[in-house]
């Protein structure tokens, strides 16, 4: 899965008018920018409807930052809205772990078989839970490279760190997540390749 091309100067120009009182242009930028925030959070959450919140969460303090927004500054709109969903959820889940995984896992529009589809979902769902048993920064660092599609100096600057600690902590997360999910490699259907994490 891999992130829409972002377009910094367009996303700066929407919200500035935004705070000069043009609600189309908060339209834009909510259509442009709120499902994926929504989709970060979900990965980094594991639990659609605190996503959700999260999701709304931060696109209200993007809206409270549109009157003072320095579009010269060094974080883009989208760096900076990544990096306030990422907070959020890590402050969620060191108050609470979510129980469980979500009651189904999208799919393509396809129309794979039954058992492709239930190949697809406990694939999906393995590599969910196993994500989940990250510590919140390699998470992180995985879900944004790897799964979202981001990389590493756009990490680096939502997770406010150097690259080569982006590298460090992408490189450990998914070693870790390869040993976690080598011992399922034949019960979800990986018999000779290496097991995926990413998209």
């Amino acid at each position: 899965m891999s992130q829409r091309q972002s377009d910094p100067e367009t996303e700066a120009e929407l919200l500035a008018a935004y705070a000069a009182g043009e609600p189309a242009a908060a339209r834009a930028l909510a259509q442009s920018l709120a499902p994926l925030v929504y989709a970060h959070a979900v990965r980094m959450l594991n639990d659609r409807a605190e996503a959700e919140d999260v999701a709304q969460e931060a696109m209200l303090r993007l809206w409270r930052q549109a009157a003072g927004w320095d579009a010269q500054g060094a974080a883009s709109v989208r760096t900076w809205l990544y990096r306030v969903t990422a907070n959020l959820c890590i402050d969620r889940l060191r108050k609470t772990r979510p129980a469980g995984l979500p009651e189904d896992s999208e799919m393509a529009d396809g129309k794979p078989g039954a058992e492709a589809l239930l190949q697809a979902r406990d694939r999906q769902m393995a590599l969910e839970e196993a994500l989940m048993h990250l510590p919140d920064r390699q998470r992180q660092a995985v879900v944004l490279r790897h799964i979202d599609g981001l990389g590493n100096p756009e990490i680096a600057r939502i997770m406010d760190i150097g690259p080569r600690a982006v590298e460090s902590l992408t490189a450990r997360g998914k070693r870790a997540l390869t040993a976690r999910l080598s011992g399922q490699r034949e019960n979800l259907g990986y018999m000779d390749d290496t097991v995926e994490t990413s998209s």
